[in-house]
């Protein structure tokens, strides 16, 4: 029988979850629009294609190395935090943080 602690536990557990996969769909919606853009980018330097729309005129190589860094920036957030505060880490930090919460009502 589980108690009010494992369900709470468990509720964290899955909200903890629900909140990486979030972002990383979100991590993999933004490749995609990078790679668009890189693509049309390209195509627009180095083709001799008239791409000069509204949107793609400011697309210049500024733009491109501010993203690409943005890009790299939120990829090492992504999987390098994954890879340091992994599922062992995560379990570790809710239980003391349960603990803590546990300690602090006096009234059960």
């Amino acid at each position: 029988m589980e108690t009010n602690s494992d369900n709470f536990e468990n509720e964290e557990l899955k909200q903890l979850a629900s909140k990486k996969v979030v972002k990383l769909k979100s991590f993999y919606k933004h490749t995609f629009l990078y790679a668009v853009a890189m693509i049309l980018y390209f195509l627009k330097e180095y083709t001799e294609l008239p791409l000069h729309a509204l949107p793609l005129q400011f697309l210049n190589g500024v733009v491109v190395i501010i993203w690409t860094a943005v890009y790299v920036g939120s990829a090492i957030d992504m999987f390098v935090s994954f890879k340091i505060f992994g599922q062992e880490w995560e379990e570790k930090k809710l239980r003391s943080l349960l603990e803590k919460k546990n300690k602090t009502q006096k009234w059960e």
